[in-house]
């Protein structure tokens, strides 16, 4: 029983992930998760070191970070002068994206 709510409750989420349009199909197939991001939220809006979690997370969305940047929910957080430092910090190259 136990089992059957957790799943319930993760099927709502994925919808919920879904029709907010944080997650569309085609980005899942490819990798791109913008939620990923979120654990470097506080790094770049705080002169804090990220954290290993942030910094694996980072890398895995490197490839979609141009993409992210265009993102209402997360773009103006990458835009910030903190994600910078924060993507120098992990190791990750920031795109120059047109």
């Amino acid at each position: 029983m136990e089992n059957s709510l957790r799943s319930c409750y993760m099927v709502a989420f994925m919808v919920l992930l879904l029709s907010a349009g944080h997650l569309q199909p085609t980005e899942a197939q490819s990798g791109c998760d913008s939620v990923q991001l979120s654990w470097c939220l506080q790094s770049i809006v705080s002169n804090t070191p990220p954290s290993q979690d942030c910094c694996r997370r980072l890398r895995g969305q490197q490839a979609c970070l141009c993409r992210e940047i265009r993102d209402p929910t997360f773009g103006g957080y990458l835009r910030h002068p903190g994600a910078r430092r924060v993507a120098t910090a992990c190791g990750v190259t920031f795109p120059r994206c047109n």
